[in-house]
């Protein structure tokens, strides 16, 4: 099934890790099968990001909006998706911040009531990663992670349980789940594109309640990290053999500092391939993605994004801990640990907008 030509403008959203990117890069290979050709847009509170880095790998035409979530760079976010269409996408992808909500009053509201001639926006898709849905309606989760969690639940027009390769069980959840998908077998995805290229349900049908004085109390909780860095190994490395260690040495160091982690990747680049690999809690066993039999090289190009419950400060001094010991000669050129500034949106609509 060929969308309009007008793009179709496809919102992926849900709490740290729950499988965003996997999903949407999913998506665009299954698009590109079909002859269809997929953009995608990423955002987060700084630049550097790792899941613009995995993309332009997989050669898939990105544009980043850094600098805060899409509501309050909504202005970023439309000139971001025109100039995509430069490229004539048949879809566009645009994956908000992990922990952002109210994406329906601030961004879904706005592109049907302001620029709907330019973009058939299909329906709010949220993932749920089921373990965490499990530790939060068990009382087990954060009480700022809870917070996002259920309020993203709530504005879902779609919701997916994701990772269904791990777990085969159902969490309970305020609502049943549409969708129970794997983006790393595929269960599940065909299905899913069908869904929202078809748009069959309306767009943007939950407008939240939100205070945003809790909404920017538990975005503050979580410290940020983003760090891009040149590495020159005395030994040349291949991508998995750098990142296996480093990304196991930072679960042991953040576990033993007692600071929980919301979402860690790490991202390496050598010219005969490249290595993603993630966790989304402590102690997780990470899964690599990429070239894995990448060739040993002695320069390599790594970004770290890192998103915990603790300060900033202590997350950037751990992962240059690490860096320091590498074999070689470590040279960053990007560094930021913050927490996320009160969210400030452009437009936010206080009710549905209704076309026609």
């Amino acid at each position: 099934m060929k969308p309009d030509k007008i793009p179709a403008l496809i919102l992926v959203g849900g709490f740290l890790g729950a499988g965003k990117t996997t999903l949407i890069l999913h998506a665009a290979d299954l698009l590109r099968r079909r002859g269809l050709h997929a953009a995608v847009i990423t955002n987060d509170q700084d630049s550097g990001l790792v899941d613009t880095r995995i993309s332009a790998a997989r050669d898939i035409e990105n544009r980043e909006v850094p600098g805060g979530c899409f509501c309050c760079r909504f202005s970023d976010l439309l000139d971001a998706a025109e100039q995509l269409t430069a490229w004539q996408p048949d879809v566009i992808f645009a994956e908000p911040v992990g922990s952002c909500v109210d994406i329906s009053a601030t961004i879904l509201q706005p592109f049907k009531a302001y620029h709907r001639h330019q973009f058939r926006l299909a329906p709010y898709t949220v993932l749920v990663d089921p373990e965490l849905a499990r530790r939060v309606y068990a009382g087990e989760a954060d009480a700022d992670v809870t917070f996002l969690f259920q309020k993203q639940i709530a504005e879902a027009d779609l919701l997916c349980l994701t990772k269904a390769d791990l777990s085969a069980t159902s969490p309970s959840l305020p609502a049943p789940a549409d969708f129970h998908m794997s983006a790393i077998t595929g269960a599940g995805v065909d299905e899913w594109l069908e869904e929202v290229l078809n748009a069959r349900r309306v767009v943007g049908a939950h407008i939240l309640d939100v205070d945003y004085s809790r909404y920017t109390e538990a975005e503050a909780a979580l410290g940020w990290l983003n760090l891009h860095a040149d590495i020159a190994l005395r030994t040349p490395l291949s991508p998995s053999a750098l990142t296996g260690p480093l990304l196991d040495e930072l679960d042991s160091a953040i576990t033993a500092a007692a600071i929980r982690i919301a979402h860690l990747k790490v991202f390496d680049q050598t010219a005969s391939g490249y290595v993603k690999a993630g966790i989304c809690a402590n102690g997780d066993e990470p899964r690599p993605e990429g070239d894995l039999a990448a060739s040993p090289e002695d320069h390599h190009e790594l970004v770290v994004n890192l998103r915990a419950i603790g300060d900033p400060r202590q997350l950037e001094a751990i992962v240059r801990r690490a860096l320091d010991g590498i074999e070689g000669t470590v040279t960053v050129r990007h560094a930021r640990a913050f927490r996320p500034a009160p969210p400030t949106p452009e437009h936010r609509f206080t009710a549905c907008y209704s076309v026609g």
